[in-house]
């Protein structure tokens, strides 16, 4: 086993599946809302 091993990718696939979800959550929000100002109007 070597000390200077990188870390595994599944952590950096991980990471960007957490990022993305979390994107995707706020672009829904965000557009829920805007459809929702266009409706009130």
């Amino acid at each position: 086993m070597k000390a200077d091993q990188p870390e595994p990718p599944w952590r950096y696939r991980l990471l960007w599946f957490v990022l993305l979800w979390v994107a995707g959550i706020l672009a829904v929000g965000a557009a829920a809302m805007i459809i929702r100002l266009f409706l009130g109007l």
